[in-house]
């Protein structure tokens, strides 16, 4: 199972998994353009993908997402609310397949399980990927991703326990935001608990969620203006060694460029 992150961040986000019979793309948050650009780079062609799926509805997850199914006539899973709160930036999309919040959806060899996470869209979902292709691992290869979201509940908890690799939101350090230039009431929806998570209480939910076979943690959609990549990155390092799995990589996800293509 290999996953890349092509973006991440509050100008556009995408991520791209697949196994050796499967591909799907996670949100289109760029423009198509430049999604097939960043495919490109990561060796990756768009007439291979399998699927669209699409986590929630504001624009920096949806806004490439109806030219990509139209052009490439991709089949885009998304949740009945999304789809009727996004349908004015998807515009006509040739057949969605409509899921429900909570259900686990399987394409050839690679599996999403969907779950609800707690921020400010109509049913935004965090996901759970997973490869049971190889017989020598019963509980197959699980992928966690979870951004967008304002505080961790014990639902959260539980789906992101036992990840090979996660992808976790960082948006934000408390002191620069709270000193930085936002207006009060977006640094008020930010700190929320439907807004994004700061290093610090991403830093719990690691600790919480790390574990012996934990490999790899991607950190998302960290703020351009209120967090410092360093910040985060040792807020996620102290979390993993004060749990006793300092052994796990730590990767910082971009919002310029895609990041590697990381294979489990």
């Amino acid at each position: 199972m290999r996953f890349c992150v092509l973006a991440s961040g509050s100008s556009g986000n995408a991520c791209y998994v697949e196994t050796d019979k499967a591909s799907i793309l996670i949100d289109a948050g760029l423009s198509c353009r430049e999604i097939v650009q960043r495919l490109g780079q990561v060796g990756v062609r768009p007439e291979g993908l399998d699927a669209l799926v699409i986590t929630h509805e504001h624009t920096d997850h949806i806004k490439g997402a109806g030219p990509l199914v139209r052009r490439f006539g991709l089949p885009l899973y998304i949740n009945k609310k999304t789809l009727d709160k996004g349908l004015k930036t998807l515009g006509k999309l040739p057949g969605p397949v409509v899921i429900e919040t909570g259900q686990t959806v399987t394409i050839k060899d690679i599996s999403f399980e969907t779950f609800t996470k707690c921020h400010d869209a109509v049913d935004p979902v965090g996901l759970i990927l997973s490869c049971h292709a190889r017989p020598s691992t019963s509980n197959g290869i699980r992928i966690g991703l979870a951004t967008d979201l304002g505080r961790s509940t014990r639902l959260v908890e539980d789906r992101l326990k036992g990840c090979d690799a996660l992808i976790m939101e960082f948006n934000y350090d408390q002191e620069m935001l709270e000193q930085g230039p936002y207006p009060l009431d977006l640094k008020r929806r930010i700190k929320g608990q439907d807004g994004h998570l700061s290093n610090k209480q991403a830093g719990d939910l690691l600790g919480a969620i790390s574990h012996d076979n934990l490999k790899f943690v991607v950190l998302a959609h960290l703020s351009e203006t209120n967090n410092d990549p360093d910040k985060a990155h040792e807020e996620a390092a102290k979390a993993l060694s004060k749990s006793g799995y300092a052994q796990a990589n730590i990767l910082i996800s971009r919002q310029d460029e895609p990041g590697p293509m990381i294979e489990l």
